[in-house]
């Protein structure tokens, strides 16, 4: 592995999201948990009280609803900085 490797994100810092995206980002945030969990698993984690490598056990495979906020705001932070960078390349949405 390169030691040298310093992540360079977009700076996305300018881009503000639009209000009538914001219930997307919500949206994003519940799939981006959904894919999370469904490929924890597809590698044979199941729930646990406690997250436990060895055993394969995660407190948050749960429906996103039942998720800490502190979790889910892990997930709107991806959902949003991914809304960010489309539209700093340029891209609208529109539904």
């Amino acid at each position: 592995m390169d030691k040298e490797y310093v992540p360079a994100p977009a700076d996305t810092e300018a881009v503000a999201i639009p209000a009538a995206l914001l219930p997307l980002v919500e949206e994003m945030a519940k799939n981006v948990h959904e894919v999370w969990a469904r490929n924890r698993m597809d590698e044979g984690w199941t729930y646990g009280l406690e997250r436990n490598d060895a055993l394969k056990t995660h407190p948050c495979l749960v429906p996103y609803e039942q998720l800490p906020e502190n979790e889910k705001d892990y997930d709107r932070a991806t959902s949003q900085e991914t809304l960010r960078l489309i539209l700093k390349l340029g891209f609208t949405i529109t539904r």
